[in-house]
């Protein structure tokens, strides 16, 4: 059987610099999360709220 494609990659953008940083994989069975993290952005050298991007 073959696997469905219940989840998919999407990368994380700084919300202060605009970069794309992250790269991670959501399920989005029932639709996609609205997803904000705090992670380390390189450019701006501090920790900055992360948001979802689809490609």
């Amino acid at each position: 059987m073959a696997k469905s494609k219940a989840r998919e990659y999407v990368w994380m953008q700084c919300s202060e610099c605009g970069e794309l940083n992250y790269r991670t994989n959501v399920r989005v069975q029932g639709g996609v999360p609205k997803l904000a993290l705090t992670k380390y952005c390189p450019r701006e050298q501090k920790h900055t709220e992360h948001k979802l991007k689809r490609k």
